[in-house]
């Protein structure tokens, strides 16, 4: 879903490649492992769900994290035609789709800084960096331009592979960390870090389209 050097908007250095079971995107045909898909099922009254978390019950109709691949999916009726059965699809899917991830990463965000797993503030997020205990850096998307560089080359010259995600505003990391807003924040190792980089990706996928 993300490659090194072509990064999609709100990621920067990527993570390796998730790895697991494989599903078929139900627009394009292609095979990707599911943390890779975003998982709809068929809920009550026939309609459309999206299944973020991959728990609901039901055959999962996977796609590409796209917000096209979702607006193809729903123009074409293939969600009917992947669920062998008439379906009711609601007009505002990606919309919810984008909502539901970005809930979902912050939510991990803030069970990390709970979790002791998370820093804010510049001065914070260095010391982090220089003795490797950083997994993944946050930079508020409304933050100041020279601020992100900042953080940017010191992640680059300490640790060169380290995800960079840029998705989220610095009141919404201030809520999710505690405080009022963040500008800059780390989260350390540990299975918290790496599914929030696999729901940022998902919902940089979604808000960047193609």
């Amino acid at each position: 879903m993300i490659e090194p050097a072509a990064m999609q908007d709100g990621m920067t250095r990527a993570p390796e490649r998730p790895q697991g079971p494989l599903r078929r995107c139900i627009v394009t045909g292609e095979l990707r492992p599911k943390a890779e898909l975003l998982r709809f099922v068929v809920g009550p009254g026939d309609m459309v769900v999206p299944d973020i978390k991959g728990v609901l019950p039901g055959r999962g109709l996977w796609l590409l994290p796209r917000r096209s691949i979702i607006e193809k999916a729903c123009k074409r009726q293939l969600f009917a035609r992947a669920a062998r059965a008439p379906v009711s699809v609601p007009e505002d899917l990606p919309v919810q789709v984008a909502q539901l991830l970005r809930r979902r990463c912050l939510d991990l965000i803030g069970l990390a800084k709970r979790a002791g797993q998370a820093v804010s503030g510049f001065e914070q997020v260095r010391p982090w960096l220089a003795s490797g205990q950083a997994r993944v850096l946050l930079a508020a998307a409304d933050g100041a331009a020279d601020g992100r560089r900042r953080l940017k080359a010191l992640g680059t010259a300490l640790q060169p592979e380290l995800p960079l995600i840029e998705v989220f505003s610095s009141a919404e990391l201030g809520a999710a960390l505690g405080r009022d807003t963040v500008v800059h924040a780390a989260l350390s190792d540990g299975g918290l870090a790496a599914s929030v980089i696999v729901e940022a990706a998902r919902l940089a996928g979604v808000l960047a389209g193609d």
